[in-house]
């Protein structure tokens, strides 16, 4: 026991780093974006389309992944996902074109749809009374990716360039790749429920499309589907503009813009281990817990926004301030909505269900670069930061709201089903001869 407790840390940690390296290769285009535009002489709506075209790519595969994590091993799929990673980065850096920029970007949102099958691994590994908590720490790799990547578009872009950094990133996801396929072990799917913790032996139990159609009848499923669609507007709208509206709009100095991002992403970091807390402690009291703590986030998020947009371009400690107090609100959801899906799914179909929330997820997330873009050619990115987060943000808040008003049913029929295969599973190994499993 002591050793399994030991490894499924180990595996938090590679899997951290994982996501922390994925992401600042990911996110490196925000700031690297000005370079880059300078580089192929394109514009902000040009420069959309590039970010888009990744992440159409990526939420094309989400079902593709989700099925094959829930039907072979997610260790070794994950290593081949990090492998992906670091090759198709290499391509984009040797792209010599903006037209092949374009087409090897969008060849890096294939490793983009992989995490469904690290978030089912890990729940296989910690049971649903903690799982906000673990969720919400690997989530912290992401604004510390952000921030690792601000770090490298703004102090080595200079002297490696825009491609040089690529060149990094794409082989520390190679070497990435490699010990994740040698070191990080599978879990039998389940075994961290608590109706199952207790047995023996967990029957092997993989993708079917029967129990993948039942996704669907579940209302609070569906609702979360729907709201993650117009969730991601605001967090892709930010990453991948804001670094533009300080330097344009708000005429920051690549200095103003790393100390005002640096400490709005650092206190943004810890929003996503206090939504996974909270959730997880107000779970325990109730099973609305987890989306009455989203509800509240995004609505604070969204009046947070709208003041803290609206303060002069003089004062930018003022601004810097606010803009901290807000980050702290963005990621609160997050954790909770990840946890959420696995509080209502079957082990078997988890990675699928998230497949589905990242695919309809991407889909918005696809958008998002573009319609800002767009809008910012006509008005402003004050214009389009502001409308796309806060009308988003109030949507999400009816969302949420459904949820927890349907969730309590959908977590009830979770846990009568865990508790039938529990105890299929204790006559079956009860039936079985000595010394010979029943699995």
């Amino acid at each position: 026991m002591q050793k399994g407790s030991r490894h499924r840390w180990f595996v938090v940690i590679v899997f951290f780093l994982f996501m922390l390296l994925h992401q600042c290769d990911k996110l490196l285009i925000g700031p690297l974006t000005s370079q880059i535009m300078a580089t192929f002489g394109i514009n902000e709506a040009q420069m959309g389309a590039v970010v888009t075209g990744a992440l159409i790519v990526g939420a094309v595969l989400y079902p593709v992944w989700g099925y094959l994590y829930d039907r072979y091993a997610r260790s070794k799929l994950l290593a081949a996902a990090a492998f992906i990673w670091g090759s198709t980065t290499w391509l984009s850096a040797l792209a010599p074109t903006y037209g092949l920029f374009v087409a090897t970007r969008a060849t890096t949102g294939i490793d983009d749809s992989s995490y469904p099958g690290l978030y089912s691994l890990i729940a296989d590994y910690f049971g649903p009374e903690v799982r906000g908590k673990i969720y919400g720490l690997l989530q912290l790799a992401q604004p510390i990716g952000y921030m690792l990547g601000m770090l490298l578009g703004l102090l080595l872009s200079g002297a490696l360039g825009w491609r040089g950094i690529y060149y990094l990133t794409g082989s520390l996801g190679i070497v990435l790749s490699a010990i994740i396929f040698r070191f990080v072990r599978e879990a039998p799917r389940g075994k961290s429920e608590p109706e199952l913790a207790d047995l023996e032996q967990v029957g092997v139990y993989r993708f079917n499309w029967q129990t993948a159609r039942g996704l669907f009848s579940k209302r609070s499923l569906l609702l979360l589907f729907v709201q993650g669609f117009f969730g991601v507007f605001p967090w892709n709208t930010i990453t991948y503009w804001f670094f533009r509206y300080l330097e344009t709009e708000r005429h920051y100095s690549s200095s103003a813009v790393f100390s005002t991002m640096a400490v709005a992403v650092t206190v943004l970091s810890f929003g996503y281990l206090v939504g996974g807390a909270v959730g997880d402690f107000f779970f325990k009291r109730t099973p609305r817990g987890r989306a009455l703590v989203s509800m509240v986030a995004v609505l604070v998020g969204a009046i947070l926004l709208a003041v803290t947009m609206s303060v002069p371009l003089e004062n930018q400690m003022l601004f810097m301030i606010l803009l901290s107090i807000t980050a702290l609100f963005i990621p609160i959801a997050s954790p909770n909505v990840v946890s959420t899906v696995y509080d209502i799914t079957l082990p078997e179909v988890r990675s699928t269900a998230m497949a589905v929330q990242y695919f309809i997820e991407s889909a918005g997330a696809a958008l998002a670069p573009l319609i800002a873009g767009l809008i910012a050619v006509r008005y402003s990115l004050h214009d389009a930061i502001l409308w796309i987060c806060v009308s988003t943000w109030v949507l999400c808040f009816f969302f949420y709201a459904g949820v927890a008003y349907l969730v309590p049913k959908d977590i009830a029929t979770l846990r009568g089903q865990l508790r039938e295969r529990a105890e299929h599973e204790r006559e079956l190994q009860a039936s079985a001869p000595s010394g010979q499993s029943a699995a």
